[in-house]
């Protein structure tokens, strides 16, 4: 009786003493700044955070995207950022682009006011825009990360799992591997709600589950807490998730080749024949007296081709690139 007593008194004891670590593991986490925006936000929720309030309707969508995307930013102080941000890259431009366009292609005062007004405009929309579209872009991302990993996530849950794992300490496993996943950051929001907030295993899926960009991966949690709620065999359950998920893989892979194919295809047309045949075309113009288009010379067409138009194509290919490509 004694002997018994003694080995649960050191299971409590190395049970504490787990939860003691993992408590601080989250702590610190939570602590660490997860990006580059929260001075930057402050300033400008500081400066214009009252202000805001009549603009929010415009970023109704916003919230939602801010949530999905793991930035750690409140909602009004990123849209304060947005707009402040904004006019402060909008003003260089409407003070440098008259000066430019008045003393190098000595064009009209009034046209000068008119192309700096406007080009203020056109930046200030685009930085509206770059900034709206900011935490679409990192939800999507991180969405694609979540399912590119999803047979080998399921497949190591599966394992746990089977052995007999918990629930919460599978996915403290998962939040505490060397080589992180992408649901590594869902893994640890469940571990700091269970060990910092006191909440329930299922109750930390369910908030995790809302808010993660993934359907598979918000499937595949749906899927845990039902099986928890009715007692049904987890191992189970996700070795047919990783089942699932492998065909997927292959099916994912199959596309990707194909629009590969007609990726290839558009990049020797949009950037290899299409500025060619151009340049071609402006050479032979100005030859023959022509090749002006409205204030541009056939050098200065030539110029931008070279650039700008050519450069910022490359740039728009490689982030569809990016956007399609798997990451394993």
């Amino acid at each position: 009786m004694t002997e018994s007593h003694s080995r649960l008194k050191d299971f409590k004891e190395k049970l504490q003493a787990l939860k003691s670590t993992a408590k601080k593991k989250t702590q610190n986490d939570a602590e660490k700044p997860l990006n580059g925006l929260d001075k930057p936000s402050a300033l400008a929720y500081g400066l214009i955070g009252e202000k805001t309030g009549k603009f929010m309707p415009l970023f109704k969508d916003l919230n939602q995207n801010l949530d999905r995307s793991g930035l750690k930013i409140n909602f009004k102080a990123y849209v304060s950022l947005t707009l402040f941000a904004s006019v402060l890259i909008a003003l260089p431009v409407m003070l440098a682009l008259p000066l430019l366009l008045f003393f190098v292609f000595k064009m009209p005062m009034t046209s000068v006011l008119l192309f700096g007004v406007g080009g203020a405009m056109l930046t200030w929309a685009i930085a509206i825009i770059a900034f709206y579209g900011y935490p679409m872009y990192l939800a999507d991302k991180r969405k694609r990360e979540l399912e590119d990993e999803m047979p080998f996530l399921t497949g190591y849950m599966s394992i746990l799992a089977s052995a007999g794992v918990a629930p919460e300490r599978m996915f403290f496993s998962i939040s505490t591997l060397e080589s992180p996943l992408a649901a590594s950051f869902e893994a640890k929001e469940i571990v700091r709600d269970i060990n910092l907030f006191g909440l329930d295993v299922i109750s930390a899926l369910q908030k995790t589950s809302s808010r993660t960009p993934s359907a598979k991966l918000k499937a595949v949690i749906q899927g845990v807490i039902s099986t928890i709620h009715t007692g049904g065999n987890l191992g189970s359950f996700l070795q047919a998730r990783f089942r699932t998920a492998m065909r997927l893989k292959r099916l994912s892979l199959k596309n990707y080749s194909d629009n590969l194919a007609v990726l290839s295809e558009l990049y020797v047309a949009i950037l290899l024949t299409g500025p060619l045949l151009l340049a071609i075309m402006v050479s032979v113009m100005s030859v023959m007296g022509g090749g002006t288009i409205g204030i541009f010379t056939p050098n200065a067409i030539l110029s931008l081709l070279t650039y700008i138009a050519i450069p910022v194509c490359a740039i728009i290919f490689l982030i569809i690139l990016d956007a399609t490509s798997p990451k394993w």
